[in-house]
């Protein structure tokens, strides 16, 4: 089992996703079947972001498993404190979760609070 992983955003804000697959595919094999599949998907797609459109379509055509948020059996808070440990949604509305989806913003107090 080999593990793949996809990118996509500035250096600000991003996202990225896991694929799994058999056979280990040395990097630059790997790279090309990307921009390859970037090609075909990226003016059709209608997925939620690009990396995702091309994770679904290396599962669909290349033998990939897209770790997708939906293939998720259990996700867990870990914390050291005791209270704060706790199961995070397990049902169908996983993706739904408000507790899930994060975003990292920069804040500066000492800006006009209308730039931030």
């Amino acid at each position: 089992m080999y593990f793949y992983e996809l990118h996509e955003g500035d250096e600000e804000i991003f996202t990225d996703l896991l694929l799994e697959h058999d056979e280990l595919i040395e990097p630059e094999d790997f790279f090309e079947l990307v921009q390859v599949v970037r090609e075909k998907v990226q003016d059709t797609h209608e997925e939620d972001t690009l990396i995702e459109a091309i994770a679904i379509e290396l599962e669909r055509e290349h033998g990939f498993t897209f770790i997708s948020d939906g293939r998720l059996s259990a996700s867990v808070h870990v914390s050291p404190i005791d209270k704060e440990n706790r199961l995070i949604a397990s049902d169908d509305q996983y993706m739904e979760s408000p507790e899930y989806r994060s975003m990292l913003a920069a804040f500066d107090p000492e800006n006009d609070p209308n730039e931030n």
